[in-house]
């Protein structure tokens, strides 16, 4: 029962943290992207949403590639993919072109998470399931928290070229390690399947009440969410806070939370139970984005977002392990399915965030998020059925 969880869980959490890193990498240098290329700090801004709107829409293929050909093997493709894509960048010559090779790195980095998730369902048997996921995410969450902040200190000495080279270099050496780690890695439970199978598994998970739940559910969650992000700055703006070092740091709070989280899961899960880890998770989430509605100092609103990312991992990590189940066959499929509703949340968030606060202004539109936030919560809780895994005979 407390049997250690498999060694390569460390591998797969390098994975995640190595594809984690470049995601926002571009986000403190846009200035000097926008300087170096004469376009506009807007237009330049648009890296982001390409890159998450990419790394969305090429999950449902390389959710089936993976169950098809090898979960590690396309991993450690993507990778090199990533690597490349980011090197490519530095050497840009001009917008156009830079923007092709983020696109590329939304490929890259769009087909490791998902499939880590999917290795991870496979390596560990259902009891412990959503404690190792929190270990690929604590990967995750700990790239995408360096990612920013050391590109900006790159940035000061090398510029966002430097940022680029150097981010590019560190993933293709972590796709050299993760490559050599798998190779004597236990993954006998990761098979690969064919297209009869793959056909079948998309039958198995569409005919699952739990997915349309599952999916429903995280595209709300990336919408409510996620989407409020490019908005911090602008409130903290408007409080007359205009050091972005203080948005980075608010910013920080929801990686660090979300850190936390992997730190207590096998501690909370135990006594909440995964109905009582969403319910309290979604409140957690709607409790700060109302404290943020009203307009506190970046001090408490860096805690609001530690608490936030905290009971948003706690909701997000259950809903994760819904969709590892639906289908054992594809998997991967099924977890690249969850990844893309929750980027298509990531995509639609801002626009709907925008729309509101124009037309109805900050303080209704964030209580609004944080209502269907908390109504998201215990819907979860009482449609989504808790069955025993299909693999679970053979944890």
């Amino acid at each position: 029962m407390n049997s250690p969880l498999p060694p390569a869980l460390n591998i797969i959490a390098l994975a995640t943290f190595a594809a984690s890193l470049s995601a926002r990498a571009l986000d403190p240098v846009l200035p000097h992207v926008a300087g170096d290329f004469g376009v506009s700090i807007a237009t330049a801004a648009g890296f982001s949403a390409v890159f998450a709107f990419t790394f969305a829409i090429v999950q449902p293929v390389l959710g089936a590639a993976a169950d098809m050909f090898g979960k590690a093997r396309l991993m450690v493709v993507c990778l090199v993919l990533l690597g490349l894509a980011s090197v490519l960048g530095a050497m840009a010559t001009s917008f156009p072109m830079l923007f092709a090779t983020r696109i590329l790195a939304g490929i890259g980095s769009g087909g490791v998470f998902p499939v880590a998730l999917s290795l991870t369902s496979d390596l560990v048997g259902p009891d412990k399931r959503q404690v190792a996921i929190g270990r690929t995410l604590a990967g995750a969450m700990t790239g995408n928290l360096l990612g920013a902040s050391a590109s900006g200190l790159i940035g000061d000495f090398l510029g966002w070229r430097g940022v680029l080279a150097v981010l590019g270099a560190l993933v293709i050496v972590a796709a050299i390690a993760v490559g050599a780690g798998f190779r004597s890695a236990d993954l006998s439970r990761a098979p690969k399947t064919n297209f009869s199978a793959l056909r079948q598994g998309y039958r198995t998970i569409f005919t699952n009440p739990n997915a349309r739940i599952c999916y429903a559910a995280v595209f709300i969650e990336g919408c409510c969410v996620l989407g409020l992000f490019p908005f911090v700055a602008s409130f903290l703006f408007d409080l007359g806070e205009t050091s972005l070092s203080i948005a980075g740091i608010v910013i920080a709070g929801f990686a660090v939370g979300g850190l936390f989280y992997t730190m207590t899961v096998s501690r909370f899960l135990p006594g909440l139970g995964v109905k009582g880890m969403m319910i309290v998770g979604a409140s957690l989430v709607g409790l700060q984005l109302a404290a943020v509605a009203f307009g506190p100092s970046w001090k408490i609103q860096a805690v609001s977002l530690l608490i936030m990312g905290w009971g948003f991992y706690m909701i997000h990590g259950c809903l994760q392990v819904f969709a590892s189940e639906l289908s054992v066959e594809a998997r991967a499929t099924a977890l690249a399915l969850h990844s893309f509703f929750f980027f298509m949340g990531q995509t639609f968030g801002p626009i709907a965030y925008g729309f509101g606060i124009q037309h109805a202004g900050k303080m209704p539109t964030l209580l609004t998020a944080a209502a269907i936030m908390i109504a998201l919560g215990f819907a979860c809780a009482r449609l989504l059925r808790q069955t025993r895994p299909a693999d679970a005979g053979a944890a």
